[in-house]
């Protein structure tokens, strides 16, 4: 049963992390964000095991870490508030042309990282010829072109 305590808490503990680490962590990653992943899951899993390396127990690991996602994934169906808790919403970058300074700092963005969005999503070049920009839930930026 102690294992089962430990997946609960270390899936809770790694899922708050993940979601205070913003949207962009992601979408993006860098040779710092793989080295971090992985001493991250060497963590997690001397967390998750303690001193019993058995068959058995990671197996009731495994399910239980699979039946809080199912369970999650469930319950942010029900409660739209839970689902904007662990996803997010998606975050107005730049609107009618403009950027939102504040929004892109709180999403941790760059202008630079909205044109570069802009050129590999649509082939824009400039800020001018931008309308809208929406960082995603997925850590995506759509950009929807300005019309003619």
């Amino acid at each position: 049963m102690e294992s089962v305590f430990r997946g609960v808490a270390v899936y809770l503990v790694l899922l708050i992390v993940v979601r205070l680490s913003g949207r962009r962590t992601l979408a993006q990653t860098t040779p710092f964000d793989f080295v971090l992943l992985l001493i991250v899951a060497e963590t997690t899993q001397q967390a998750l095991l303690g001193d019993d390396f058995s068959v058995t127990n990671a197996a009731v690991l495994i399910v239980t870490l699979f039946t809080m996602d199912i369970l999650l994934t469930f319950l942010k169906r029900r409660a739209d508030w839970l689902a904007r808790f662990i996803d997010g919403v998606p975050t107005v970058l730049i609107a009618k042309g403009e950027p939102d300074w504040e929004a892109m700092h709180r999403a941790r963005v760059s202008l630079e990282d909205v044109l570069e969005a802009a050129r590999v999503g649509q082939g824009l070049a400039r800020l001018d010829q931008i309308d809208f920009a929406v960082l995603e839930v997925s850590g995506g930026i759509s950009i929807v072109p300005r019309g003619e």
